[in-house]
């Protein structure tokens, strides 16, 4: 090919990302006008009237609290002690320890004052080898089960085996509820009569924050600018993303952090499957599918209401390994339900969602990667009109930086979490700068992953856990 043939093909590939960038973030705007009704109601909502005749009404349906735990020692206690504080009639807490190699069991045995009781476990699904079972002598519906490891759908499906109550609650090991959170999640399920099926809340990042006794104290910002940009992040995923897909009963991801769901449901499609890393989402598609397959007419919903706090990578290395499994886990997800890919029988999810997820949330990272560098090429280099450089640079600041600003306003419109003028404005200065670095570290480990996913390389990464809680719980919570 001549000079000019590579010239002009640069150019079309260009005038093709471009395309394609206007047309995601148009997307997002649509997404975001669908949700806006629905966040403007809840703004003008009394939520805490909403939710007292539930805390006292005896037909609120009971719930199991399941945490998987690897290797959580660091935040496992608190998250148990934000459990035990929940403003929620009945239920029960089990935490399942998977074979941890740190003190999770010991801290929580001891902080708890657990004992021995006999094992009887129903086997609605297989899992690795459960060795023992303890109960709290100070709380009689905190429990502890000791397994092997299998990872974290395995102990959720363990967790599903022992529960009691129709319906669970998934959340992980280093997080922590606020006291109506599962109040308000499970809201939609008992106004329904059970035809939402199942909810999720809203996950915000933790670190930053002042907690003591499994409480959020003071909500702050971070120092590190990594834990700072995943906040925005978690803002825009959660505010503009996840409610316009609710909202028509197209949702695909349930947060892994919390979520709440029908108990016969997921026994009836099987419980987690434990051969991908996207577990969460995984179950989500094939609740919709057995919806859809069924002709049911029950929903699955996000809440943006209900808060869980969860510790985010604090390290480069604990981030990117995230990522790329979060990458690695929507492909999987993607092919072993292409099936319902633009198939009619399964509607808005099959016509929208699971082309949204491969065309917007999976490959969004190919396109931009490559647009990097055409735009490096393009100013250094000269092979393409510095011009086209120029407007593939701006659209990606509106697709990029620009969004996130939105949504922190957006943030500070509907919830003000963070109560300074300070942290918002901290924050949207950090929204603006999203382009030109942490996009950038995202999208190259977005690309990994998908690499991954192509030669089935099973990598989980380990989260280096550095507690955010206070100084004063981390000393409390020692042996």
């Amino acid at each position: 090919m001549s000079g000019t043939g590579i010239t002009l093909f640069i150019e079309i590939i260009s005038w093709a990302i471009i395309g394609y960038m206007l047309v995601a973030g148009a997307i997002y705007l649509l997404l975001f006008l669908v949700a806006s009704p629905k966040i403007n109601k809840e703004k003008k909502l009394n939520r805490q009237e909403q939710i007292e005749e539930m805390s006292i009404n005896k037909d609120t349906y009971p719930i199991s609290i399941l945490v998987p735990a690897y290797n959580e020692e660091a935040g496992v206690v608190s998250t148990v002690r934000s459990l035990l504080n929940l403003n929620y009639p009945q239920y029960e807490i089990i935490v399942v320890n998977d074979g941890s190699t740190d003190r999770t069991s010991d801290k929580v045995r001891v902080q708890f004052k657990m004992e021995p009781i006999e094992l009887a476990i129903r086997t609605y699904f297989k899992t690795g080898e459960i060795k023992r079972a303890y109960r709290s002598t100070l709380h009689p519906n905190l429990f502890l089960i000791e397994k092997e490891n299998g990872g974290k759908a395995d102990a959720l499906n363990a967790g599903v085996n022992f529960s009691r109550y129709p319906y669970f609650a998934a959340i992980d090991g280093d997080s922590i509820l606020e006291q109506d959170a599962l109040l308000k999640t499970m809201k939609p399920i008992v106004d329904s009569s059970g035809m939402v099926t199942a909810t999720g809340g809203t996950v915000r990042i933790a670190n930053g924050c002042k907690i003591n006794r499994g409480v959020i104290e003071q909500v702050a910002l971070p120092k590190k600018p990594l834990e700072v940009m995943q906040i925005i992040e978690y803002f825009r995923a959660f505010l503009i993303g996840r409610l316009g897909f609710s909202r028509v009963n197209i949702l695909l991801i349930i947060s892994g952090a919390f979520g709440v769901f029908e108990k016969s449901r997921v026994i009836k499609v099987g419980g987690y499957k434990t051969d991908t890393v996207g577990e969460d989402m995984e179950l989500i598609v094939r609740l919709h599918r057995s919806i859809k397959d069924e002709k049911s007419k029950q929903r699955i919903e996000y809440i943006q209401d209900p808060v869980c706090w969860t510790e985010a990578p604090s390290t480069v290395a604990s981030l990117r390994a995230q990522r790329i499994r979060w990458q690695r886990g929507l492909a999987e997800t993607l092919w072993t339900h292409r099936g319902m890919m633009f198939n009619p029988k399964y509607r808005g999810i099959g016509l929208f969602s699971m082309p949204y997820y491969v065309f917007i949330e999976l490959l969004s990272a190919v396109f931009e990667v490559i647009g990097y560098f055409i735009i490096i090429g393009g100013f250094t280099f000269s092979f393409i009109e510095t011009d086209i450089a120029i407007i593939m640079l701006l659209v990606m600041v509106l697709y990029g930086s620009l969004l996130s600003a939105l949504a922190v306003l957006l943030e500070e419109w509907t919830y003000h979490k963070y109560p300074t003028v300070k942290s918002i404005l901290v924050l949207y200065a950090y929204a603006l700068t999203e382009t030109f670095w942490y996009r950038i570290l995202m999208n190259f480990w977005r690309v990994q992953g998908l690499f991954y996913a192509f030669k089935k390389k099973s990598v989980w990464g380990d989260m280096e856990r550095k507690g955010v809680f206070s100084d004063d719980e981390q000393k409390e919570g020692s042996l």
